[in-house]
């Protein structure tokens, strides 16, 4: 297959990837994600398997941002569009936007990758799995925006303990970061997620866990009066963040009553 500069796949919201209202989980976005970013590089030539045999590297997700809008149903069909930015030294940027089946913007991402050696776990330049790109679409999914670092933690509360087992790991063997994002929600109760929308989410993946990890998640809501809350997970054995992410929610009425869209 050619390269092409902007990907493209058609998806059809299942049963396994919403909750209980019918909606799309946001790990489940984060999972659409990583399929449609696998497929795009390795239309590139710096797929997974490819840099692995060549290069003796991997991908990895460092930071994402996602805007939503509306969140689509079970049955819906969407179509995900992902693209490529030139390399940086070490990082990829790489955007994503989900359109309902009206071509209808309805989420907005954008998001940071590296490469890392995979016996050694060291970063990579960019320029060791370096190929012939087609043209660069310039475009941003999101503007004036920067993944910048998630300032710390001041008014934290345990919200829960998980030991790392088989089921929570993905190629690279540790947690998958579409997991990072259930644990996430999961500091929340059912009923608040009932009564609040969430609006944005970045999340900042700062080291990696592995099976038998006993990791410690916390949050912070004092700045709820601004509709933001804060959210992490420490490595309990070494007292080292893995995670943080910051989430702008809104009520569920206030949600309703707006378009479920960007227009243009």
């Amino acid at each position: 297959m050619r390269p092409v500069s902007v990907f493209k796949k058609n998806y059809r919201i299942e049963l396994r990837d919403v909750d209980l209202t019918k909606k799309l989980k946001l790990s489940a976005l984060f999972n659409y994600m990583q399929e449609i970013s696998s497929l795009h590089v390795e239309n590139l030539g710096t797929g997974i398997e490819a840099i692995e045999k060549r290069c003796g590297v991997t991908w990895i997700l460092m930071r994402a941002k996602a805007e939503i809008a509306r969140y689509p149903s079970w049955n819906e069909d969407i179509t995900i569009e992902t693209w490529q930015q030139k390399p940086k030294h070490f990082e990829f940027e790489r955007d994503f936007i989900v359109r309902d089946a009206t071509g209808n913007v309805i989420i907005r991402v954008v998001s940071i990758w590296i490469i890392i050696d995979i016996k050694t776990r060291e970063l990579k330049g960019t320029e060791s799995i370096a190929v012939q790109y087609p043209p660069f679409f310039e475009e941003r999914a999101m503007t004036n925006f920067r993944l910048r670092k998630i300032k710390p933690f001041e008014h934290t509360k345990i919200a829960y303990k998980k030991k790392i087992g088989y089921s929570d790991t993905d190629i690279n063997g540790h947690i998958n970061n579409a997991k990072y994002i259930d644990f996430a929600t999961d500091c929340f109760p059912v009923e608040q997620h009932m009564q609040y929308f969430i609006k944005s989410m970045q999340i900042n993946y700062i080291r990696e866990a592995i099976p038998g990890d006993n990791l410690v998640f916390y949050t912070d809501i004092s700045d709820l009066n601004s509709n933001m809350v804060y959210i992490g997970g420490i490595k309990e054995e070494i007292g080292a963040p893995i995670f943080s992410t910051v989430v702008e929610i809104v009520p569920v009425k206030e949600y309703e009553e707006t378009d479920h869209y960007w227009r243009g």
